[in-house]
């Protein structure tokens, strides 16, 4: 007679796994099952020679046989490998004991802090609020970088993109963001970065606002599934801060790696490509991940998505796509980075969709006078550089020529130094002052 502890796992695994199926090729990524009965997005387990059991994903159909994409190395697994589903989902631990802790994309601890206490699960599915549900964006979130609260002001609730080419400083700018900005807790997902950088940003970048901080790293070498698992697992994670009633600042860096790895797994499946070799699920799952920030009855996710432009094409299908989903796109410029302006960005190409509704008129004749300043230098950029400018041809481009300097000033900024929104204001109406001839 099976003691009550067998008796016990008997029953678990009969009520987890009670749909098996068996593995008839593998190619690349993807492996073919027949006989699971499953549906899309159904957790499954693949039994591997001495391996362990290895989780997938259900990602398609062919025919009756399902597509799975694993989380993990294939190795072990071969034809006739048994295959089996489970009644439960991934789920993401939740609750305020994940500040201050590093994740990977399961949600398992891999900082020192010891195993996850006091914790709850939820589900990772998650779904897009009810557009008449979602409060108006009515307050500005403050960053603590001068150059977004004065020109760009970001809202409590709103999306922005951070669209830069590879080695611009992004990293350091997110880190400025999640230091200084003014939100309950930062919840950061590091999508596809390289090892080495990941404790780079913790140690250098984030410092002290880790403890505030909820980090969920994947790196570049992990499986495409895995990869965009993290980025659910951030979102999830914001979503349950949101309904306790808090700001929330969600940074995904970036939203390229997680649409390069839906486009791996659609292509596996065998979807076919359309714009640039992207398949369309790439632009459906980017549409839905996106729209579940933003304010809800209860709190807020105000949302920072980087986005790698290929060779700086800022109208590449990810980059397009993304842009017309968010609220707003902060643009960061090589050539600043080259001159050593940090942070470099380009402010004139750079709008808030939100901010003439959530700051005051003051602040906002402010912000348009030094645009159409920046506006007026650029456009008689040439003549100016060469000498043939003559002063008194434009009043504008006098001013902007007299203003240059403390312009340029308000617009840099130390990457250890974060500014309260006062003094951003204050620092903005005294930089435009003394201009005029």
């Amino acid at each position: 007679m099976l003691s009550l502890e067998r008796q016990h796992a008997a029953l678990e695994r009969q009520r987890l796994f009670v749909r098996w199926g068996r593995v008839m090729q593998v190619v690349g990524m993807s492996v073919e099952v027949m006989g699971l009965e499953t549906v899309m997005g159904d957790l499954c387990l693949i039994e591997r020679d001495g391996q362990g059991n290895l989780p997938a994903e259900v990602v398609g159909f062919r025919g009756r046989n399902a597509l799975l994409q694993p989380f993990g190395d294939l190795e072990g697994v071969g034809p006739k490998s048994l295959a089996r589903t489970s009644s439960q989902p991934l789920q993401a631990p939740v609750g305020m004991a994940l500040l201050g802790r590093v994740l990977d994309a399961f949600g398992n601890p891999i900082d020192k802090g010891g195993p996850l206490e006091g914790i709850g699960r939820r589900g990772m599915r998650g779904t897009v609020p009810n557009p008449l549900t979602r409060k108006r964006i009515e307050q500005p979130l403050a960053t603590g970088v001068k150059a977004i609260d004065a020109l760009i002001t970001c809202g409590k609730g709103q999306r922005l993109g951070i669209f830069s080419g590879s080695g611009v400083g992004k990293s350091t700018l997110l880190g400025m963001i999640a230091k200084g900005a003014f939100a309950d807790v930062n919840v950061i997902a590091m999508v596809g970065e390289r090892g080495r950088e990941i404790r780079e940003f913790l140690e250098r970048d984030l410092g002290h606002g880790l403890q505030k901080s909820v980090v969920i790293a994947s790196t570049s070498d992990q499986p495409a599934l895995v990869r965009l698992t993290a980025a659910k697992l951030a979102t999830t994670i914001a979503e349950d801060f949101r309904e306790r009633g808090m700001d929330v600042l969600l940074i995904v860096d970036s939203v390229t790696r997680v649409a390069n790895a839906q486009r791996e797994i659609g292509l596996a499946a065998g979807e076919p490509p359309s714009a640039r070799g992207y398949p369309m699920s790439v632009f459906a799952m980017l549409s839905r991940l996106l729209e579940r920030a933003g304010a809800s009855s209860a709190g807020t996710i105000t949302g920072f998505y980087t986005v790698l432009v290929d060779g700086d094409d800022t109208n590449e299908p990810v980059a397009d796509a993304t842009r017309s989903y968010l609220d707003g796109h902060i643009m960061l410029s090589r050539d600043l980075t080259h001159m050593g302006h940090f942070p470099p960005i380009d402010v004139s190409s750079s709008l808030s969709r939100v901010m003439t509704d959530i700051v005051p008129t003051e602040h906002l004749a402010l912000a348009t006078r030094l645009r159409s300043l920046l506006a007026a230098y650029e456009e008689s950029r040439d003549l100016i550089e060469v000498g043939a400018y003559a002063k008194g041809s434009n009043p504008i481009v006098d001013e902007a020529i007299a203003l240059r300097p403390r312009i340029q000033a308000f617009l840099r900024q130390d990457r250890s130094s974060g500014f309260p929104f006062a003094e951003t204001l204050a620092c903005l109406q005294e930089t435009l002052q003394g201009g005029r001839a």
